[in-house]
This record gives structure tokens, sequence and C-alpha cells, in this order.
């Protein structure tokens, strides 16, 4: 059986103009890779491509916008692997106790990651390679709860079991998602160091992962044909600890 490789298949990056879905886009390139970049904003979706060069292009889209998505997948036509990195939780969200949650706003934070990502996968499926893979993203807080912060490990949780999900209807298309730890994307670099020190501290690998350590995962799962239905952890050890 030939070693699985990237060059020459068609990869498609929603999220992918920062952060991992950025570095997911620079690995697969750097494999051979053509790579699609998706983006709610036309300058980050120019600058990306721009830093990627002729092995890349790119749309504008918003993945709240189900029309959109439609459009911009038919625009890209056939290919072999989706990631979605897209977005966050969303204000709705805020650390705090329960009884002062704002349920109305909380309904909107999974618009993006959770809503967004099933949309994706939705208009994505007619043009996906049968031999293909779509890989989410949810993070180490659906296994880590924090107090105060209920809904986000069920969020990251729902995520983690729509890919089981997904992953039997879509089959044999494969289905996986990455969950990551603490990742020195953009965002996480504006953090105090002393706050990214205190949050890695007890790791066995104590400090935060670089993106393109974490885009190894993402690498792993548009090649490994055998796995479908998986999630991922690239957390420094954190889930140990």
């Amino acid at each position: 059986m030939p070693i699985p490789s990237l060059r020459d298949q068609r990869v498609v990056i929603l999220g992918g103009s920062s952060g991992i879905g950025f570095a997911v886009a620079e690995c697969a390139a750097a494999e051979g890779a053509r790579v699609v970049i998706g983006s709610s904003r036309q300058a980050k979706v120019d600058t990306a491509v721009a830093k990627l060069g002729q092995a890349a292009s790119g749309h504008p889209v918003d993945v709240r916008d189900e029309a959109g998505l439609a459009a911009f997948f038919g625009a890209v036509g056939a290919f072999d692997h989706l990631v979605f990195t897209a977005g966050d939780w969303g204000a709705g969200v805020r650390p705090g106790p329960l009884a002062s949650l704002d349920l109305a706003a909380a309904q909107a934070a999974p618009n993006v990651r959770f809503w967004g990502a099933l949309a994706a996968v939705k208009h994505a499926q007619p043009h996906i390679s049968q031999a293909g893979s779509i890989t989410l993203t949810d993070g180490l807080l659906a296994h880590r709860p924090m107090k105060g912060s209920p809904l986000t490990p069920a969020f990251g949780g729902a995520i983690e079991h729509l890919v089981g999900g997904l992953a039997m209807d879509l089959a044999p298309v494969r289905v996986n998602t990455v969950c990551p730890g603490l990742i020195m994307t953009e965002v996480v670099q504006e953090y105090p160091p002393e706050t990214v020190t205190r949050m890695t501290a007890g790791q066995p690998l104590p400090r935060a992962g670089d993106p393109a350590e974490a885009a190894q995962a993402y690498l792993y799962l548009m090649k490994a044909g055998f796995t479908t239905g998986q999630v991922i952890v690239v957390d420094g050890g954190r889930m140990l600890v």
C-alpha cells in the first residue's frame, strides 16, 4: 500500500486565515496539497493566500450564513478534505454563576463552531471525495470543566458526539475532530506571559503548543484512511493532570 500523501489533493479550510487553521494550510501546502481558504473577511483571506503562495486560493464566507456556505462550496467544486477551525463560542458564554446566565445570549454562542460546522458539512457533502475526510475542532474544556463555565464543555462535548454520528451517516467519508489544549495562536499571544505559565503549569509538557504542532493532528486525520469517528487530543499532556 502506498504511503499516504496529500500531494495534489484539495483541502478546504474554514477558519484558515489565522491560528491553527492557517498552520494546517501551511503544512498541507508544504506536502503538495492545493489549499482553499475560507474566512469571514476578504482582507484576511487575501493576506493568507498571499503568504501561502500559488498552491492556495480563497473566498470570504460567513459560516453562520447557510446560503453563503452553499455558494462557497458551489464555487469551490470537487475537493478531498474539509477542515473546520472557524470561530469561537462568542460572547454569550461568559464565566459567572448560573443564576446570572443570559440564556438568550448563550443560545447564540455555538452558532459558529457547532451550527456553522454542521452547516458546512451539509453543504460540503455533495462536493467531497468519497475517499476524503472531514475534521472538526473542539477544545480541551470539553474534558476539563471550569467553575462558572458550564456551557463551554457542553458545546465542546456536543461536537465530539456529532463526529460519531456524522462518521456513521457519511461513511465512507471519514469524520473526526481535533481537541486542542492551549495553543499559541494570535489570540493567546496577547495573554500576559504569566497567564500562559499558570495555565500550562503541571503539564508533562509545561508550555503552550505551537499552531504547527496542532496542525499535525489534522494532517494525520486527513491521511489516516482507517480512522473515523475519533477525537485526537493535542494538549501537552494536560488531560493527565
